[in-house]
């Protein structure tokens, strides 16, 4: 059964790394000791070990232990050892370029769907989706593939913001950029503003946080959705 953290970020304004999620990330990993790290969206252009310490201290404060999928020789090893797994925030396109590279996307999706506790946040949690074509991010390098893990069947947009009434920024909005996508594809796409996060327990997708999420759908109006809204047949 499919048990899956996707959150819209990492870190809340005026916050600590993780630290809004610490208390559902305790019980959401209840059953390990040890994590794997997927750091390869490497956020800032950070290293990958760097951002492994980064993420070992948070998980240290809820006595988990995490390790860096690139500290090991084999990826796919590592993955189908794993006990829980945490794919960080960064750039999308380098994350998808770099699991298509370690052959692993689908090796990734396949454990996960076989139950193995998983967070994502940000870029790790847009790869959740059906493809990563409604990321905010630069396309830095070129993936082979904009297809994804497919453990949703929508996809999202994390950090969704509303538009501003007062700003005198004249670009599209993130509504806009939805639109586009539309344009093109029927794919619904579910915007996540900061502090929100979809829970995954088998088949069962519910919206979690305090705030309302943004569907949209092509052809149709956007609506709100309530924290708790079952999104489970949302497709």
């Amino acid at each position: 059964m499919k048990s899956i953290i996707i959150a819209s970020t990492s870190t809340l304004h005026g916050g600590s790394y993780l630290d809004y999620l610490l208390p559902v990330l305790q019980l959401h990993f209840k059953n390990c000791k040890n994590i794997l790290f997927i750091p390869y969206a490497r956020p800032s252009g950070i290293s990958h070990d760097e951002y492994t310490t980064k993420a070992a201290q948070a998980f240290a404060s809820i006595n988990l232990n995490l390790q860096g999928i690139h500290e090991f020789e084999d990826p796919k090893k590592a993955i189908e050892n794993a006990e829980g797994i945490f794919t960080g925030g960064g750039n999308t396109f380098l994350l998808v370029t770099q699991l298509y590279k370690h052959n692993i996307m689908q090796f990734l999706a396949e454990k996960v769907k076989n139950g193995t506790p998983y967070l994502g946040t940000s870029a790790g949690s847009n790869i959740c989706g059906l493809s990563m074509q409604t990321t905010n991010d630069m396309p830095i390098i070129y993936p082979p593939s904009f297809q994804t893990l497919g453990l949703i069947p929508f996809n999202l947009n994390p950090h969704y913001l509303d538009p501003d009434a007062n700003s005198q920024h004249m670009g599209e909005t993130r509504e806009t950029r939805i639109k586009e996508f539309h344009a093109f594809n029927a794919i619904p796409v579910l915007g996540l503003r900061e502090g929100s996060w979809l829970e995954v327990k088998g088949e069962k997708i519910t919206l979690k946080g305090s705030l309302k999420a943004r569907l949209f759908k092509q052809n149709e109006t956007p609506t709100e959705l309530e924290t708790e809204s079952d999104l489970s047949n949302l497709n």
